[in-house]
C-alpha cells in the first residue's frame, strides 16, 4: 500500500491560501499591542488592499515546503531506525517523539527562511523589504545582524514546532493504527 506523501507542495500552498491572512494580521498585533485585531485587517484591506493581506505568500511557501522536506522524511527515518532497533513498530508515544525530534530539527534549520518570512510581512508598505524578495531580505538580515539575526527566535522556534510534531505526529499515527485496526476486524 503506498503511503500519502504530505510533503508535496500543493497542500502546502493550499494552506497558504489561510494561513497568511491570519499570519499576517497575528504578527502585526504583535508589534503593535495599541490596536484590535479586526482594526489591524481593516487597516490592511484600506491601506494595502487584498494583496496586503498575502504579503509573504511566496516566502511562506519557500518555509514550508523545505521544512516539509526535512521533517517528513527525518520522521519516517527515525520511526523506521527505531522500530528497528526494538525489533517491532513504534507505538504512538514513540512516534511522537520521533515527530517532535523531526519537528525541531525542521524548525532549526529553516528559521532563516522563517525570519526572511517575517520581516516581509511587517515591513513598511512600498519597502524594498515588502515587495517580498526572499534573497533581498535574507541579505539584509545578514548584513546587518549577521548569523545571529538569521536564526532570531531559533529557540522558542523550535520549541514550539517540536510540541506540534509530539502532538500532531503523534495523534496522526494513532489515529492511523486505529483505522487501520478497524479496517481489519470489519467485514
Amino acid at each position: 500500500m503506498r503511503r500519502p506523501r504530505p510533503w508535496r507542495s500543493l497542500p502546502s500552498k493550499v494552506a497558504c491560501l489561510i494561513r497568511v491572512p491570519s499570519e499576517v494580521v497575528k504578527q502585526r498585533a504583535q508589534v503593535s499591542a495599541s490596536s484590535r485585531t479586526f482594526q489591524i485587517f481593516s487597516n490592511i484591506l484600506y491601506e494595502e488592499g487584498i494583496q496586503g493581506l498575502y504579503r509573504g505568500y511566496k516566502s511562506t511557501v519557500l518555509r514550508e515546503i523545505p521544512f516539509s522536506l526535512v521533517q517528513f522524511p527525518l520522521w519516517e527515518s527515525l520511526k523506521a531506525l527505531w522500530s528497528w532497533r526494538q525489533d517491532h513498530v513504534v507505538d504512538s508515544w514513540q512516534s511522537a517523539v520521533c515527530g517532535a525530534f523531526a519537528g525541531g530539527f525542521a524548525a532549526v534549520v529553516t528559521t532563516p527562511l522563517d525570519v526572511a518570512k517575517t520581516r516581509i510581512m511587517l515591513a513598511k508598505a512600498g519597502s524594498v523589504t515588502a515587495s517580498g524578495n526572499v534573497l533581498s531580505a535574507l541579505h539584509g538580515v545578514w548584513q546587518t545582524q549577521g548569523l545571529a539575526g538569521l536564526f532570531a527566535g531559533v529557540f522558542p522556534r523550535m520549541a514550539a514546532i517540536s510540541l506540534g510534531g509530539f502532538i500532531f505526529l503523534g495523534a496522526y499515527d494513532q489515529t492511523r493504527s486505529l483505522l487501520l485496526r478497524l479496517g481489519r476486524e470489519s467485514p
